[in-house]
């Protein structure tokens, strides 16, 4: 595994976004992941659609070609690491962002996101913005 997406690459390829869809599809041979926090961000927008039971059908295949990884206790101290060093540098990022970085550092992948402006903030989270934006 190489590669964990952020919420925003997923929307993407979930709406079509051709650029996402074809990165993606490059990129799912190297290993693509999600954080379970993600995932619970995409069960919203089901829940958001109009066509609940259809939106889920889909996500359900999206994430048949994904590794789908959970927070632990090393994701979790990394994460209280990175919060206060945001916070005394008085850059802070949303805590699901965080712990999704948290989590591409804690299994050294990088990080596929459009999302720049604030996971460039985390030392060391290698990042790789959407082509199609």
């Amino acid at each position: 595994m190489r590669y964990l997406l952020d919420t925003t690459w997923a929307v993407n390829y979930l709406r079509g976004r051709d650029a996402t869809v074809k990165k993606l599809l490059s990129l799912k041979s190297e290993g693509l992941a999600i954080n379970i926090v993600t995932l619970a961000e995409l069960y919203e927008g089901v829940y958001r659609s109009a066509n609940p039971a259809l939106a889920e059908g889909h996500l359900k295949d999206f994430l048949s070609g994904l590794s789908i990884l959970g927070v632990n206790e090393e994701i979790c101290r990394i994460f209280g690491r990175e919060r206060a060093k945001l916070r005394q540098k008085g850059t802070p990022i949303g805590d699901i962002d965080l712990l999704i970085a948290s989590t591409s550092l804690h299994h050294d992948l990088v990080l596929l996101t459009d999302n720049v402006k604030h996971f460039k903030q985390v030392e060391g989270l290698k990042i790789l913005k959407d082509a199609g934006v």
